[in-house]
């Protein structure tokens, strides 16, 4: 059964979902844009009811009590500290790490960063940094589907993504995720200063400096239909991982696929960290 958890940090509040004995086998899952850790239920539910203690929270900005208004403490440094925090408050010494979207960015980095943390990493959707920067640079097609992301930096995104009942952001999920979900994810955003907060993630400075290598035991789920990241940086992010690898592809399903085909990738999650 889910319960609700408010994990406090130096940053603030964290909201979270959670599930299992409270003596399991740790695991966090990160969510991405424009959803919340609802976004993982289906996962976090299983995960519980297999004996592991499955936390997904409502990451920075998401959660109302660490809304900061400056893009500036949306860097990845901040993010990724967060993780940290979060394990930390929750006696998680050691711990397995999923993450979509931009909760993969954040788990790459925290992989990269602090290694000795993880038990295993999982990624969905994301390549890793290093290969989408490679594509980015030499593959027009990813070239091509990057181009939203000036879009989202520029100031009124938010007037244009809330119009119309939130016309634009129905239009991005596409069906993929049903109504009811996707009626939640914009009320969420509707709160003041929720969806400024959310794309304050990509108006944020990124770092210089280039991501190494993974060390971690590393499951890659990408899927053939995603808009935003086409299989270039996909098929490279083998060469970024030197630790035990494992890459899965999914046909025709969408860049949603914790909501799309939950019970696909939690299968996929579970065989992950069985193995480990």
């Amino acid at each position: 059964m889910t319960e609700h958890l408010s994990i406090a940090t130096p940053a603030g509040s964290f909201d979270a979902i959670a599930a299992g004995p409270a003596d399991g086998r740790p695991v966090l899952l990160l969510h991405g844009f424009p959803e919340a850790a609802i976004a993982w239920d289906y996962t976090v539910a299983v995960l519980g009811d297999r004996g592991f203690r499955a936390v997904a929270p409502d990451q920075r900005g998401y959660s109302p009590g660490v809304r900061p208004e400056n893009a500036a403490e949306y860097g990845i440094s901040e993010l990724v500290g967060d993780v940290v925090a979060i394990a930390d408050e929750l006696g998680w010494s050691k711990f397995d790490l999923v993450g979509h979207d931009w909760g993969g960015v954040v788990a790459w980095w925290t992989a990269n960063e602090h290694p000795a943390r993880l038990r295993t990493l999982s990624v969905v959707s994301t390549p890793h940094p290093g290969a989408l920067g490679e594509a980015l640079h030499a593959d027009e097609d990813q070239q091509l589907r990057s181009q939203y992301l000036q879009a989202w930096r520029a100031h009124g995104t938010e007037r244009q993504m809330l119009a119309e009942n939130g016309a634009a952001l129905r239009r991005m999920f596409d069906r993929h995720v049903g109504p009811s979900r996707v009626d939640e994810y914009i009320q969420r955003l509707s709160e003041p200063g929720a969806l400024t907060a959310a794309l304050n993630w990509y108006r944020a400075s990124r770092p210089a400096g280039q991501i190494g290598k993974i060390e971690v035991p590393t499951l890659y789920v990408w899927s053939t239909e995603d808009v935003a990241f086409g299989s270039t940086a996909a098929t490279g992010t083998e060469r970024w991982v030197t630790g035990a690898y494992s890459f899965q592809m999914l046909e025709d399903v969408s860049h949603w696929v914790p909501e799309e085909v939950p019970e696909v990738l939690t299968g996929m999650l579970l065989e992950h960290l069985s193995g480990r």
